[in-house]
Formats: structure tokens, C-alpha cells, sequence
């Protein structure tokens, strides 16, 4: 890590504790209700700093570029111009008519909105090959030399995709996806190269590997909007914004069914806003990473400040998720007024994790939740997810809020299994109604549980 993420991780380990010291005050002295208060007041302060980029009012038509609509020639290089045009005049909208495109990977450059116009279709070429030369990027938490991203930026800012049209990666069963079944070896040498500390330029996949692209990834990005575009089918994450700072993701539906096919996973950034997003999904909804074992220890880039808000979430393994790569940490992240209902979603809230990936998750706030039903846990905390209990970095989960969430029907109200030796704290559950529960909590290394008129079938829970 750089001399400059260096002293802003400090900082920002030092503003946490300042937070900590006043909310542990707070409880104190004013009770548990003034504490959830002062927790929100901070989502408004996340809020005041997120500010969408601002373009300038020209744009650069892909037509004028070479595109052509027919959803068979190929617009690459259409593509690569437009960006590069718009870059070079001092930014604007690289505009998407309608009409159906076949494209390679697109590359934004700082103060570049591509714009996808309503009844336009960008439409990816499902060759591997296309994805070549390797770009510097994560592959399920450990950074690598692989595949493009089907949309990707590198160290840019004030970059944008908006729009009402469709990105949509074309990932199906007979392409892309069939990997996970095959990438056994290539996962696990990255994850060797990974704890062994092999230096990244080395750690070279791409062509002849086996390790999916995500679909949308700004790397080391500020200044990131991604508003009202449909995004389909990716060949694994569909977003998934990397070591990136002041990115708001707006209106989108996202909709994919392969494996992976995670719909937003912020990674190790900072000030997230996720809102009014629609997620339907063969994995989790919304799943904040922070990288991965020894390599995600040696970035130490924690996820933080995230705002989730007005979401509706369909089928996938959890709404809001946090795991399974935290090493880096996950801190202060805050989801209120979002749907959830689907038999086939599992979970509402998740956090996955475990002694070989460690990390200190904490300051956790949900309200205003509404489910119909999930399938498992209305809240699920796992410290023997992936590897299980057998390495030497114990996890820290603790301060986990849930205030006016209500359920209709789950397996479990609550499903907790921490470490005796490593517990799970603080978990405060407030005016939350839980129907239709098939079996008692789960509750196993956990402490500091507190239930303030909290139904479970019916019954108020003591």
C-alpha cells in the first residue's frame, strides 16, 4: 500500500475510534435508543460527502465513431474512440443510441459518462479472447493480472455509465459460466500466490485460465455513478467497485442468474450510496467485500461508510451481505427501507467469515426492513463459513443493529454461530416482528443480546 492509502487508513482507523469512544458514551449515559440515534446521525454525515461527477454538456455519438447498430459488427474500437474523444476534449457523454451493439471490453477515462440511451443494448462478445491483454484487477479478493472486466476504469475519476438502456454480458450456461465448475486450479493458485506473497505483475491468468471476469469494475476509482441502467448476465460480480472512494450506485436492476452473479459488491471503498436498485440474482444482492486472506492483510483497505437504501431485493443467497472476503475489514454500513421477499432468497442480513480470513466487522445498522419471506435467517452470522475454524486470525463481529424489521415467514428469526473464544457482540435487535418462524434461534459464540419488544411468533422475547 502506497505512502498515501498508508496515512489515510490512519486517519480513518482514528475517526472510527472517535465514533466508538461517543457511541460507547452515549450508551452509557443516555441508553441504548439515544445510540442507535447517534449511529444514523453518521449515515447523514457519509451522506453530506457522497456527490455525484458533473460532465460537460458535449457529446460523442459511437455512431460517429464507426458503431453500427446491427448487433453483429463488432464496435470495439467505436467504443475505445468515443472514450478517448471525450477524455481528450475535457470530458462529456460518450452516447449509446438505441439500437443493438456487439462489443469487446469499454475502458472510461476520467470525466467520461457513457450513456445508454433508452432502447439501446450493448450486447459483450462471450469470447475470452476478446478479454486480453490481462488488466490489473481482484479475482474473489486477491488482486491478479486477468481478464478485462467487461466495463473497467483504472485509477480514472468523475466517471459515469447512466442511461435507461441495457448493458448486458450474455453469461449463459454454455459460456462463461460452466467455469465455476472448472476453475478449481486456477483458484487455488492464485490463492497460494496470494499467501505466499507473489507480487501481482506475476500472477499471470488471462488466456488459458479460467478465472471469470466481473462485469462492471472501477479499480482504484473517486468520483463513480452508475444510474438507471438495466445489467444483465455478467460472468460473475455484476458491480464491483475496487479500492474505489465517492461511488453511488442509482436505479439499476440487475438481473443474473449464474453462479456468482453477486449484483453489487463495494470492495474495500469508501463512501458508498446503493439506492432505489432492483436485484434479482443467482448470489448475494449486495455483498461488501474487503479482500482475502494474507492478501487482503497485505492491501488493509477496509470497506466503510455505506449507505444502502430503497433497494428491492428478489431471489439471492442474502439481501445485504458482508463476507465472505473481509480481511480488510468492514465498518459503519447502514440499510433502511428496502424490500425483501423471494423463497428462493436465503437470508436478509449475512455476515460470513472465519479464522482463516479474520477481519473486524463492525457498526452494523439496518431499519425499517420489511420481508416476506427467506428462505433461512432473517439475520445470519457465520464464523465457520468457506475454510471453518483453522487458521490463526480470529474474526471480530460486534455493534450489529436491527430496528422495525419485519418478517413473515423464515427457517430461523436468528441464526449466530461465532467462536467461544472470539464471540460475537452486541447484537441489538428493536421493535422487530419475525412471523411464521419454523425453529428456535441459533445462537453459539454470541454475547451482549439485546431484545427490546422483539416478537417471535406472537411472543415477546426477554
Amino acid at each position: 500500500m502506497d505512502r498515501k492509502n498508508s496515512s489515510g487508513s490512519k486517519r480513518d482507523v482514528a475517526v472510527t475510534f472517535r465514533f466508538l469512544h461517543v457511541v460507547f458514551c452515549l450508551c452509557l449515559f443516555v441508553g441504548f435508543g439515544e445510540c442507535l440515534e447517534a449511529g444514523w446521525e453518521q449515515a447523514d454525515e457519509i451522506l453530506g460527502r457522497i456527490k455525484a461527477p458533473r460532465f460537460p454538456k458535449r457529446d460523442f455519438s459511437i455512431i460517429a465513431y464507426g458503431a453500427f447498430a446491427d448487433n453483429e459488427r463488432d464496435c470495439t474500437e467505436a467504443f475505445r474512440k468515443a472514450i478517448s474523444a471525450a477524455h481528450e476534449a475535457g470530458g462529456g457523454r460518450v452516447v449509446v443510441p438505441p439500437g443493438s451493439f456487439v462489443t469487446g471490453p469499454i475502458h472510461l477515462k476520467s470525466n467520461v459518462n457513457l450513456y445508454v440511451s433508452d432502447g439501446a443494448i450493448v450486447n459483450f462478445f462471450v469470447d475470452p479472447n476478446r478479454y486480453i491483454p490481462v488488466v490489473y484487477t481482484r479475482f474473489e479478493g486477491i488482486e491478479c493480472m486477468n481478464y478485462s472486466p467487461l466495463v473497467y476504469a483504472y485509477e480514472q475519476e468523475n466517471i459515469a455509465i447512466t442511461g435507461k438502456g441495457i448493458l448486458d454480458g450474455r453469461a449463459n450456461d454454455e459460456n462463461w459460466w460452466p467455469w465455476k465448475r472448472t476453475q478449481g486450479g486456477d483458484v487455488k493458485m492464485l490463492q497460494s500466490q496470494g499467501q505466499k506473497g507473489v507480487p501481482v505483475g506475476r500472477r499471470l491468468f488471462g488466456a488459458g485460465r479460467q478465472l471469470r471476469p466481473n462485469m462492471i469494475q472501477p479499480y482504484k476509482c473517486s468520483n463513480v455513478l452508475i444510474e438507471g441502467v438495466t445489467i444483465k448476465n455478467s460472468p460473475m460480480w455484476h458491480i464491483n467497485p475496487v479500492l474505489s472512494t465517492n461511488v453511488i450506485v442509482r436505479n439499476v436492476r440487475v438481473i443474473g442468474h449464474g453462479p456468482n452473479n453477486d449484483g453489487c459488491n463495494p470492495e474495500s471503498s469508501r463512501d458508498v450510496l446503493i439506492e432505489g436498485c432492483y436485484f434479482d440474482t443467482g448470489d448475494d444482492c449486495i455483498a461488501i467485500k474487503a479482500g482475502r486472506n494474507n492478501d487482503g492483510r497485505r492491501v488493509n483497505t477496509p470497506s466503510e461508510n455505506i449507505i444502502i437504501r430503497h433497494c428491492q431485493m428478489r431471489d439471492g443467497h442474502g439481501g445485504v451481505v458482508i463476507g465472505s472476503e473481509t480481511s480488510g475489514g468492514t465498518r459503519n454500513v447502514f440499510a433502511e427501507n428496502c424490500t425483501m421477499d423471494s423463497p428462493n432468497l436465503d437470508r436478509a442480513l449475512r455476515i460470513k467469515t472465519n479464522s482463516v480470513r479474520g477481519g473486524v466487522i463492525e457498526n452494523i445498522y439496518l431499519r425499517n426492513i420489511t420481508i416476506g419471506q427467506v428462505a433461512e435467517a432473517v439475520l445470519k452470522v457465520n464464523f465457520l463459513y468457506g475454510e471453518g475454524d483453522a487458521g490463526d486470525f480470529l474474526p471480530t463481529v460486534r455493534n450489529i443493529n436491527m430496528e422495525n424489521v419485519t418478517s413473515r415467514k423464515s427457517r430461523y428469526a436468528l441464526s449466530i454461530t461465532g467462536y467461544e473464544r472470539s464471540p460475537i457482540t452486541g447484537i441489538h435487535l428493536t421493535n422487530c416482528t419475525f412471523d411464521n418462524v419454523e425453529r428456535t434461534n441459533v445462537l453459539v459464540g454470541a454475547k451482549d443480546l439485546t431484545l427490546r419488544n422483539v416478537k417471535i411468533n406472537g411472543q415477546l422475547q426477554q
